[in-house]
């Protein structure tokens, strides 16, 4: 298996898809963009770039196989905080070029989590227990989510909010992000 992001998940949840725009590596422009997308206050740069990736993904046929996009939550003090979330702008981005509805209501964080960044794997799993919640579970069952964040670096952000939606009755989960960390 040579895709990167589905060996993140492999044996960890199932997903039919999982997938990256490009490739994230220290000082490249895929860095310096999501940098400036989630801290620069350049919520646009989200949304061009899912208008793009988008636009790819519709040219494989990709544009019917989702019910729904759902960009991970913030949890509301990191919302408020920097006053958006970078991963609805993908989303919307996404949902423009596929004709897909994207809704950021059907979850929730409701655990304010520590930074992901320095935590390695287990210690990530940790911080994300219990921190999700699937607000609608009539609407979300039997569906297929394209799930989306910004970026992926060990899969656990993804996989826990991704078998939150599984518990709730979701029939399939895909994976859906800007960056990949190698």
């Amino acid at each position: 298996m040579d895709n990167p992001v589905a060996q993140k998940f492999y044996g960890r949840i199932p997903t039919r898809y999982a997938m990256a725009f490009c490739k994230f590596r220290k000082g490249n422009i895929v860095q310096k963009l999501v940098y400036q997308l989630k801290y620069g206050n350049k919520p646009a740069i989200g949304e061009t770039l899912g208008r793009y990736y988008g636009f790819i993904l519709s040219k494989r046929s990709w544009d019917s196989d989702f019910d729904y996009i759902v960009p991970i939550p913030l949890h509301p003090r990191k919302l408020q905080q920097r006053g958006y979330n970078q991963s609805d702008y993908f989303a919307k981005g996404l949902a423009t070029s596929l004709g897909i509805p994207w809704h950021n209501q059907y979850v929730s964080r409701v655990k304010e989590t520590d930074t992901q960044t320095q935590k390695g794997r287990t210690e990530r799993l940790q911080n994300l227990a219990n921190a999700f919640y699937i607000t609608d579970q009539k609407v979300v069952g039997g569906k297929h989510i394209l799930l989306v964040d910004d970026v992926v670096t060990t899969g656990t952000t993804l996989e826990a909010c991704g078998l939150s939606f599984l518990e709730a009755g979701t029939k399939e989960i895909s994976i859906a992000t800007i960056g990949v960390v190698e």
